[in-house]
């Protein structure tokens, strides 16, 4: 197991880029809100920050992660993966929830806003924003971790979209509930992406069998090798993304010869590899069905 290299740690360059430019963002916006008295940008800022700290994670484990098994820690370190994206999700809902907050409390008595500084700090944003989608977009489709970092950074380009629409509204029209009615927009738009993101981090250290796998199909693979009376005992689960590992105690049929039997692991092995892609299985071969077994007693 520690020989595989986690999606995360393949990609800790980008992390790296798109953290440096989100920080440095992160700080302008602040400013910025504080400057132009905007809850739209202060809410962007804010979600900003959720970034740095979701890419600093994702970067932790990415170093984690390629940290040697251990006795005490046979997988090595690669659930810091999982931990560090439902970390991530968990600030994310807190943050939306601060949002819809102080946008209510705006919405009662709006403020003013300075619109046109408001304009040019979002416009950085959203530059930043589009460059960062670039650098982890691929890597998203492939690691719960990557997927947790990305789906903020595209929440940041929407909410520097939403604030370049509100300033562009307030400029012209002076309406100034336009700031609170996108703060607003922004905080609804985390929580569906957030709490799918907490499902999988959940499914992942709950051990359920990763979506992608069938295991009915998986049963069915085992059963049409040459010389497999049955199955039993079938477990697939996630250890990190794109690392699925797969146990089985496969019974072989009467009057399977040595030569069959010997080579039974391997065939199997390869099978599940072939077909659904998991790479790490632990097989145990029983000559007899347990089941039928016990029942003789």
């Amino acid at each position: 197991m520690s020989e595989q290299v986690s999606v995360t740690a393949k990609n800790r360059r980008a992390l790296w880029v798109v953290f440096g430019l989100t920080f440095t963002y992160f700080l302008v916006e602040v400013v910025g809100g504080l400057v132009t008295n905007s809850l739209a940008l202060l809410a962007d800022a804010a979600h900003m920050l959720t970034d740095v700290g979701g890419l600093g994670l994702a970067l932790f484990a990415a170093w984690m992660s390629q940290k040697p098994a251990t006795p005490q820690r046979t997988y090595g370190y690669y659930r810091v993966e999982i931990l560090a994206a439902l970390t991530n999700a968990v600030v994310l809902f807190l943050m939306a929830f601060f949002i819809l907050y102080e946008a209510y409390r705006r919405f009662r008595e709006p403020p003013e806003v300075a619109s046109l500084p408001m304009l040019a700090v979002a416009s950085v944003g959203l530059v930043v924003n589009l460059i960062g989608i670039a650098m982890l977009r691929k890597a998203s489709g492939e690691s719960l971790n990557m997927q947790g970092a990305y789906l903020e950074v595209v929440g940041d380009l929407l909410g520097s979209v939403g604030v370049l629409v509100a300033g562009v509204v307030m400029l012209t029209t002076g309406w100034y509930y336009a700031d609170p009615l996108f703060g607003v927009g922004i905080g609804l738009f985390i929580l569906p992406r957030t709490w799918g993101l907490m499902k999988q981090a959940v499914n992942v250290l709950l051990e359920a069998t990763p979506a992608h796998i069938n295991l009915a199909e998986v049963e069915k693979a085992i059963l049409g090798i040459e010389g497999v009376a049955s199955v039993h005992d079938l477990h697939v689960w996630t250890i990190t993304s794109g690392i699925d590992s797969l146990s089985v105690h496969v019974v072989l049929a009467e009057g399977v010869g040595s030569s069959v039997a010997d080579g039974m692991a391997e065939r199997v092995s390869a099978v599940i590899k072939e077909k659904f892609g998991v790479a790490h299985t632990t097989l145990q071969v029983e000559r007899t069905d347990r089941k039928a077994e016990e029942a003789n007693f």
